[in-house]
């Protein structure tokens, strides 16, 4: 279980500092305490459902990109693409659409 609050909370941080927000903000947006916002992004709390569904609200994202392909680890070490998304998803706007041109020129070069 420990496993799932950690990368859960790895993806509500990534998506609160894609969106330039701090914890503090994030907080108040969901009316949380910016320290349980800090629990739950280091995986040391189990949310529940509620406050997890008034941070989704607050990071304008629904539950179920929030949850989506969270479950096996032993699956993911293996899965490249959500590997990449993972590492995507926790970088600026900026900086996905210059990581993305590079993709496109590498995949330009191998042709």
């Amino acid at each position: 279980m420990d496993k799932i609050a950690k990368a859960l909370g790895q993806r509500i941080r990534n998506y609160r500092t894609q969106q330039g927000l701090s914890q503090e903000k994030l907080a108040e947006l969901a009316g949380c305490h910016p320290t349980y916002v800090g629990q739950l992004e280091r995986g040391e709390k189990n949310a529940t459902i509620e406050s997890i569904q008034k941070i989704a609200s607050a990071l304008h994202i629904s539950l179920a990109k929030l949850f989506e392909k969270l479950g096996n680890q032993e699956e993911k070490a293996n899965d490249i693409p959500l590997a990449c998304y993972e590492l995507l998803s926790g970088k600026s706007k900026e900086e996905q659409e210059h990581i993305y041109r590079i993709l496109l020129e590498m995949d330009k070069m191998k042709a």
